[in-house]
């Protein structure tokens, strides 16, 4: 029995009509009808809804089987004898409504730390006394400095509280996974829904990187001395971390959509390689972490040495590339 003909079963068992039932679950009827007639099935918080609401676990309604009480297997073993987590619906949608959640809250994080230099830069324009301007420099400093690293110290806050609600899943990342019987079905079916709104939006994200620079070059052009080089700069950052919010918000949800069915970068295969990248990987970031603020604080050129970091970004990519390719040689 599938799942459209449980939905039937159970719908009349309860003495229920279509309309009613769509009542209860928040649904019109035509809705209900499509389930029942398997022109579509319903996401993963309406099956879990319809479980609670019948009786009868979510293995039960997605199994084709007649046996409420079946147990399912939650631990197997793939190709190569390493174990195979089981992932249920309920996991599943849990982990995908986590994700919606946090990557907001990630994607704020990066953000707050690429915009952190904004006020110090604009400060220290404002300190050029060649241009008119009457701020110190000990006044720039002394403003620019404290509020730069209070964006950071929030983002850092941000990183590890909701990166703490996220540890739970870590095993979709490393794991070999298998998820229950008709849970793949839903994942994919929502993975293709949100496919459009995830290419817009990188589509949104890289071109708000792509032309941040403009501000800076016409700044530059009109006025070299004064300070529109230097608004011209800080709008340049304003647009980046604009940008790369959708970036990295985009790319977290539907990297969760990857995770459940092992595509992209979180095939098995990538996932053995990425075990034995974990220590490169930490070194790397720790490098280039401390040149960063090595740079930085010896030159004090804040306004410049930001560039390390879509510079890093790049050159870990040819990195990794570069391991992957020494790996399978």
């Amino acid at each position: 029995m599938i799942l459209a003909d449980k939905i039937i079963d159970l719908r009349k068992k309860n003495g229920w009509s279509q309309e009613e039932l769509a009542s209860q679950l928040g649904v019109s009827r035509q809705s209900v009808s499509k389930w029942e007639s398997a022109a579509s099935i319903p996401d993963l918080d309406k099956i879990i809804r319809l479980s609670k609401i019948f009786g009868v676990t979510t293995d039960y309604l997605l199994k084709d089987s007649i046996e409420p009480e079946e147990e399912i297997e939650t631990d197997e073993e793939d190709t190569d004898g390493e174990p195979v987590r089981t992932v249920s619906l309920e996991e599943a949608h849990t982990y995908l409504n986590t994700m919606r959640v946090t990557a907001g809250k990630i994607a704020l994080g990066v953000s707050l730390c690429i915009l952190s230099p904004t006020v110090l830069i604009l400060l220290g324009g404002l300190s050029d006394h060649e241009g008119g301007y009457i701020i110190s420099e000990a006044v720039a400093l002394g403003v620019g400095m404290p509020l730069l690293f209070v964006l950071v110290a929030i983002a850092v806050s941000i990183f590890i509280f909701f990166g703490k609600r996220l540890e739970p899943y870590d095993y979709l990342e490393k794991d070999p996974i298998e998820l229950s019987y008709g849970v793949d079905g839903v994942v994919k079916k929502q993975k293709a829904q949100y496919e459009a709104t995830h290419n817009m939006t990188l589509v949104v994200g890289v071109a708000l990187c792509i032309v941040s620079i403009i501000p800076l070059f016409i700044g530059g052009a009109l006025d070299e001395e004064g300070m529109l080089p230097v608004l011209g700069l800080d709008l340049c950052l304003i647009l980046v971390a604009l940008g790369v919010f959708l970036l990295v918000k985009t790319c977290m949800v539907f990297g969760s959509y990857q995770r459940l069915l092992e595509e992209g970068d979180y095939s098995r295969q990538n996932k053995a390689e990425e075990k034995s990248s974990d220590a490169i990987d930490t070194i790397y970031w720790s490098v280039v972490t401390a040149v960063y603020l090595g740079w930085s604080f010896y030159t004090m050129e804040w306004h410049r040495t930001w560039i390390i970091w879509p510079c890093a970004a790049v050159f870990f990519g040819a990195v990794r590339g570069i391991l992957s390719l020494i790996r399978r040689v």
